[in-house]
């Protein structure tokens, strides 16, 4: 019995869901995402919701059963609403520009590092320390906004590097004289 997996998803104005056996489209005003899952759940549209079974009690059947209605939830979130991730540039001389499509990063190295969206991945920088990453793929905004933060990731002794808003840093005490 998978809570998550029983209860049905709302399709919200303006989005259009179809199903073809086991391919989802799902197009909404932001765009447009195609997913194809795995044998063993099926997948219906009635009356303006998307219902999410199982046709078997195996444990593959089981397992999936909450992963793809959750999925199928991102999916139409995405594109009614879209998806962002927050990241913070902590450090003198840090900053961050916007390029077209490119993210131009100056994190104390030699060199800038430059990120390029990916699909349908964009980026704003407000005060060039404060980086939004905004798409309609959530798999796919928080992949950009991980490789964003790993680019300098936050050190525990002074706080320096790229964070998510609202994420915690451990601080360490460092040496004493």
């Amino acid at each position: 019995m998978s809570r998550i997996g029983d209860l049905p998803i709302e399709i919200p104005e303006k989005v259009e869901v179809t199903v073809d056996g086991q391919t989802v489209k799902v197009k909404g005003p932001l765009g447009e995402l195609e997913r194809t899952f795995k044998a063993g759940i099926d997948i219906k549209v009635e009356d303006n919701e998307v219902v999410v079974e199982r046709n078997g009690e195996d444990i593959e059947a089981r397992s999936m059963h909450g992963l793809v209605r959750s999925l199928i939830e991102g999916m139409v979130e995405g594109v009614s609403k879209g998806f962002e991730k927050k990241l913070e540039m902590v450090g003198v001389g840090y900053n961050a520009q916007v390029q077209g499509d490119k993210l131009k990063l100056e994190v104390g190295y030699s060199h800038p590092v430059i990120i390029e969206a990916e699909g349908d991945i964009s980026f704003e920088v407000e005060k060039s320390t404060n980086i939004t990453v905004k798409g309609i793929d959530k798999q796919r905004v928080g992949d950009t906004a991980a490789k964003i933060r790993e680019v300098r990731k936050p050190e525990p002794y002074k706080g320096k590097g790229i964070k998510y808003v609202g994420e915690h840093i451990r601080r360490k005490v460092g040496k004493t004289g």
